[in-house]
């Protein structure tokens, strides 16, 4: 296969990214007297990478398919792209002082977040079997390194261990679907492979086995139950801003896949495969939400927590229409600001003395009354509360569901979501209603307040007036 100079120019945003990924790699070194630096400079990139993709969509390559129709430029994959890297930069900006508290090795620690960046920005564009399953492998190998990047912790190792071998044989699992759908269609382009099954002589035994097996693939890297055994020991046990960009970068990229691969490469057999989602739905958002009510770690609720939030998630998929594509997409912006910033707080509080168990929280709103208000509005805007984004997020996923006339299913995850408030409403009655242990001053790096800032800001802004976002959501989606 030869590739093109537009192959190339395509590529250009991951290829600045992995580029400046192997060149960190080899001068790392000559920065040990100023190790933040390669996190500065990590950010100077992704922004470069950013700029990048605008100028692409804004091209005349806009629309096209490059690498022989295995990666696409798009509006619903610039969409994703800003998702990732709005999520990397924050969570770099949350990590310069958790490294130097915990003693992390910084340069290794940016270059990973690196190369998983890498990773998802090919999941995004890519429209192609393979293509996709090299994205994943890219995305998730540095992933499974962080998770397990406190050696000195036992939490870190066993979590890291059970993300690698679970995460090794997910893929596999996938690998042999993605064989399967190659043998019925004899292609892995998901145009071709949708054309393929519009042909009624297709086995739908070999078709079902194959849907399975993708399922349950994608479902590993969203969490959702019943492959979810990886994420509450990988969520706690991780360094805090690396379960950040686990439950926000890696979830919004297996969703960017999620949508594309089911509905337009699987959408002829929608019948079949929406039945499967839905039980992973379903369980997922019961699952998640009940175990989360008796966890004691603030960080392993807010795994179970981010269980249930790939269930309500996959509603907007299971609907099948633009208007669900483009409740997803809102539902991982907004997602994707309220968990960092609930994940910023804890951070704060951790390098402060305090550890992440929701016992220590225990009058915060007294001693500290403007954290523990930060606080308070990110788990209200996780509980679906209005006038958070959160409940914006809900609003628009149950109403596709509803405009597809699936109201028993809505009706359902409407529920969830009252159970889901108890467990958020717990830890803040903890910070109010509880007297604290002692006063102790807080100390509040510049770069973790701002991006505490700024997300408190996002998620109140795309409750209050979610029009310019969901505006965002449906001009990508449209186009998916």
């Amino acid at each position: 296969m030869i590739f093109s100079l537009q192959d190339v120019i395509a590529l250009l945003p991951e290829l600045i990214i992995v580029g400046a990924a192997c060149l960190l790699l080899v001068i790392d070194p000559l920065f040990k007297k100023c190790r933040g630096l390669v996190g500065v400079i990590s950010i100077v990139v992704i922004i470069a990478a950013a700029i990048a993709t605008c100028c692409l969509l804004h091209g005349d390559m806009a629309g096209g398919t490059f690498f022989a129709g295995m990666y696409k430029i798009d509006a619903y994959s610039a969409f994703f792209k800003m998702i990732f890297y709005g999520a990397t930069v924050l969570v770099m900006l949350m990590s310069f002082q958790y490294v130097k508290t915990k003693d992390i090795n910084m340069g290794e620690y940016y270059i990973l977040m690196l190369f998983s960046l890498a990773g998802m920005m090919i999941l995004a564009s890519a429209v192609d079997l393979l293509t996709i399953y090299v994205g994943l492998e890219l995305m998730s190998i540095p992933v499974y390194v962080l998770a397990g990047f406190r050696q000195s912790s036992r939490k870190s190792n066993e979590g890291a261990m059970k993300y690698i071998i679970l995460g090794a044989f997910s893929s596999g699992i996938l690998l042999y679907g993605i064989s399967f759908i190659y043998g019925l269609t004899g292609t892995t382009e998901l145009v071709g492979i949708a054309a393929a099954l519009k042909d009624p002589v297709i086995s739908m035994p070999a078709l079902s086995i194959a849907l399975v097996m993708l399922i349950a693939g994608f479902a590993f890297k969203v969490a959702g139950v019943p492959f979810h055994m990886w994420a509450p020991d990988a969520y706690e046990g991780a360094p805090t801003p690396i379960t950040a960009f686990m439950s926000v970068g890696v979830k919004a990229a297996s969703f960017a896949v999620l949508l594309r691969v089911f509905l337009v490469g699987l959408a002829p057999v929608y019948d079949q495969w929406v039945i499967i989602l839905i039980v992973i739905s379903v369980l997922s958002m019961a699952y998640g939400n009940f175990v989360a009510i008796s966890q004691k770690s603030l960080k392993r609720m807010l795994a179970y927590s981010s269980i249930g939030h790939a269930g309500y998630a996959m509603l907007g998929l299971i609907a099948g229409t633009p208007e669900g594509v483009s409740s997803v997409l809102f539902y991982m912006v907004v997602y994707a600001f309220m968990n960092i910033g609930a994940f910023a707080v804890i951070i704060l509080l951790s390098i402060n003395g305090k550890s992440d168990r929701i016992e220590n929280y225990r009058g915060l709103g007294k001693t500290n009354k403007l954290v523990a208000l930060l606080m308070m509005i990110f788990l209200f805007s996780l509980a679906g509360i209005p006038p958070m984004a959160g409940f914006m997020g809900k609003f628009f996923v149950f109403k596709a569901l509803l405009g597809q006339g699936m109201v028993p299913l809505a009706i359902f995850a409407v529920l969830m979501s009252a159970v889901a408030a108890y467990f958020y409403l717990r830890v803040i009655m903890v910070m109010y209603m509880k007297e604290p242990e002692g006063e102790f001053q807080m100390y509040k790096p510049t770069c973790l307040c701002f991006v505490i800032l700024l997300t408190v800001v996002a998620t109140i802004w795309h409750g209050v007036y979610p029009t310019m976002l969901i505006d965002l959501a449906r001009l990508a989606s449209g186009i998916i």
